[in-house]
């Protein structure tokens, strides 16, 4: 490892690309999470499934207000730094800052855990072992949290594919391993959290060779901390700390908040039938989300040297996740009737609130990774006003419509603050730095997709049972591939590399 690190070179779309690529893989574990869901619904049960849902989403909240977004700060700050010692540094304070306060928060609620138990609707066969669940699973949040910095320290270093094996194989498939093992040794209730725990230890003592790869383990042991270098660290934390916050409000609490208003086990199977949509609603996300992972501390280091660099990289961006994620969420939702087939029957209900979620990451895609821009390139204040803005709209319309509609109410409430905010992004972006994502080929290549779903509405209409899944399947996969080949330039096709000519894209 170079203790003087060559200057950031300038960054191509190909770099876009290819960490993209990467990352999209990595968070192909959220994608494994979804195809996992029926299996742990027959075995477990909605009303379980659900529980075990509101305790995670609770941990989730808890681990992004302890850790002070210092996972974001990481990749805002480590490719700014000109020494080794400086970035080794902020390493070792994200860690001290972060895991020490989570191991502290979990030991109490593991001392407390009938107490916080009786807090949580649950169904009857679940309540008597909660305390116990909750005992437990308490530690899923310093390992958590652990794993959050450690990923993000090898991101901040542009390294978006060590996080393949570990989200996907260590951390999603053990999961279903530890799940299935659990069952069968007769852990029905708390057999998920059980798994969930299991997991996540295996990925946290992963995380360790991991840093060593990109990091001097001994050096970020007895790295001394600058105080300037902390400073900026913390107060890159704080300044993200409200858009992080929001975001995971936007995804963890709405479970919890079922949960928690609605007695017994119809709060804990709104809980999971709310899960269930929101969860397979972020299979289109995982595209939007992979630029997100790269321009983060991409944009951070290109602004550090000549922001006007990344207006190319922020259109390539939004042009790609508007070809494949509007023909992706068409898909979805024409074909949600099939999808949700597969779950326990009582999960059909979940279908409505599949719409409304998929439609709104459909129209939060075209526009790209906005938020993650205005939060990496340097403006404190904008990340503020736009977790204000998603956050005032969620509660307004949650207290408004969850009385009288539930968790389709949630769904609507969710929906409308995540698109609020993202537009929001990209209004400031236009004008605090003169970047838009939208050009000509943003727009040919909308047009493209809109009108493969619109046929994709036509089939759904026309068709039924298998021949309808499959006719959506070619409509989807026919639309991705007009979309991709006139919503892009010829340059945004060549920096797809291997994909775009195994695809005749050039």
């Amino acid at each position: 490892m170079q203790d003087d690190p060559a200057p950031t070179p300038a960054v191509t779309r190909g770099d876009v690309a290819r960490g993209a690529g990467l990352a999209g893989l990595s968070r192909a574990g959220a994608l494994i999470e979804a195809l996992a869901q029926p299996l742990y619904t027959w075995l477990f049960g909605i009303a379980t499934y659900g529980l075990y849902i509101v305790l995670w989403g609770a941990v989730s909240l808890i681990t992004n207000i302890v850790d002070l977004s210092m996972p974001s700060a990481l990749q805002r700050v480590v490719p700014t730094r000109d020494s080794e010692e400086d970035a080794h540094a902020a390493v070792k304070l994200a860690l001290l800052v972060s895991v020490g306060p989570a191991i502290l928060i979990a030991a109490l609620i593991t001392l407390n855990a009938a107490t916080v138990a009786s807090i949580f609707s649950a169904a009857p066969q679940d309540a008597v072992r909660l305390p116990a669940a909750i005992a437990l699973f308490a530690w899923t949040l310093p390992l958590w949290t652990f794993v959050e910095v450690a990923t993000s320290a090898a991101r901040a270093r542009r390294a978006f594919g060590p996080e393949i094996r570990l989200r996907i194989f260590w951390e999603q498939i053990a999961r279903i391993g530890f799940a299935g093992g659990f069952f069968l040794l007769g852990f029905h209730s708390i057999g998920l959290m059980l798994a969930h725990l299991a997991s996540l230890a295996l990925t946290a003592l992963l995380c360790v060779p991991l840093l060593g790869r990109y990091y001097r383990l001994r050096r970020l042991v007895r790295a001394p901390i600058p105080a300037a270098l902390a400073r900026n660290l913390l107060l890159s934390g704080l300044g993200l700390f409200p858009a992080n916050l929001a975001r995971r409000l936007l995804i963890d609490a709405p479970p919890v908040i079922l949960n928690l208003t609605i007695p017994g086990a119809r709060g804990a199977t709104a809980a999971g039938l709310f899960e269930i949509a929101r969860k397979l609603s972020t299979v289109p996300y995982i595209v939007r989300q992979a630029f997100q992972y790269v321009l983060g501390p991409l944009s951070s280091a290109q602004a550090h040297a000549d922001r006007a660099m990344i207006a190319p990289l922020y259109q390539f961006a939004s042009r790609v996740s508007t070809a494949l994620v509007v023909p992706l969420s068409g898909l979805l939702v024409f074909a949600g009737v099939d999808i949700l087939s597969v779950y326990r029957p009582e999960a059909m209900a979940a279908l409505p609130m599949l719409w409304i979620l998929v439609a709104a990451r459909g129209i939060e895609a075209i526009v790209g990774p906005a938020s993650t821009i205005v939060e990496m390139i340097g403006h404190r204040a904008l990340p503020l006003l736009n977790s204000f803005i998603a956050i005032s709209l969620w509660i307004g319309l949650t207290v408004w419509l969850m009385p009288a509609y539930h968790e389709l109410g949630m769904a609507i409430a969710v929906a409308a603050a995540v698109v609020a905010s993202t537009y929001a992004a990209t209004l400031e972006l236009r004008i605090a730095d003169g970047l838009t994502p939208f050009d000509r080929k943003l727009f040919q290549g909308l047009a493209m997709a809109l009108v493969g779903v619109a046929l994709m509405a036509a089939g759904e209409w026309l068709f039924d049972g298998p021949a309808r899944f499959a006719l959506e399947t070619v409509l989807w996969a026919i639309t991705s591939w007009l979309a991709l080949r006139y919503g892009l330039t010829r340059e945004d096709r060549e920096a797809l590399g291997g994909l775009s000519r195994r695809l005749r894209l050039v």
